[in-house]
């Protein structure tokens, strides 16, 4: 899912980046195409309007960084906003004070729960603890 996001993404910047000066319209295409693109992925609709509604309030009445042109300036707002979004605050786990700590995941097929829980116990294991995947997937015997 966050390959094709992240292509779809890099093909609206793609179409910013080749402009000196961007107008309302340029930024309003732009979030409608981010919208699309959110929308194709999954994302939640109401998660979807405040975010787009959050960038355009930023872009459309921001003054421009020295450094920064104005195409860089609707991308660095549009990263920004994601990570606030996504929870831009890292939260420490914290541990069963008698083992074992059970973390659960859950998702929609496809979704990266095999390969996700597989890093976690990766980082686990550098954490200096004993990870242990259990494969619970009854609708898959072969998976488990």
């Amino acid at each position: 899912m966050f390959e094709s996001l992240s292509d779809r993404f890099d093909g609206i910047f793609k179409k910013l980046r080749g402009k000196g000066r961007l107008s309302e319209a340029d930024v309003d295409e732009v979030l409608r195409e981010i919208r699309l693109a959110l929308l194709e992925a999954d994302v939640n609709f109401t998660v979807v309007k405040g975010l787009v509604s959050r960038i355009r309030e930023r872009a459309v009445g921001a003054d421009l960084h020295g450094a920064l042109d104005p195409a860089q300036q609707v991308i660095d707002i549009v990263h920004q906003e994601l990570i606030a979004t996504l929870g831009g605050e890292t939260i420490k786990i914290t541990y069963e004070s008698k083992p074992p700590t059970v973390v659960l995941m859950a998702g929609l097929q496809g979704s990266g729960k095999t390969t996700n829980s597989a890093k976690l116990a990766r980082w686990f294991k550098h954490q200096g603890r004993n990870p242990m995947l259990v494969g619970a997937d009854l609708q898959r015997p072969a998976a488990v």
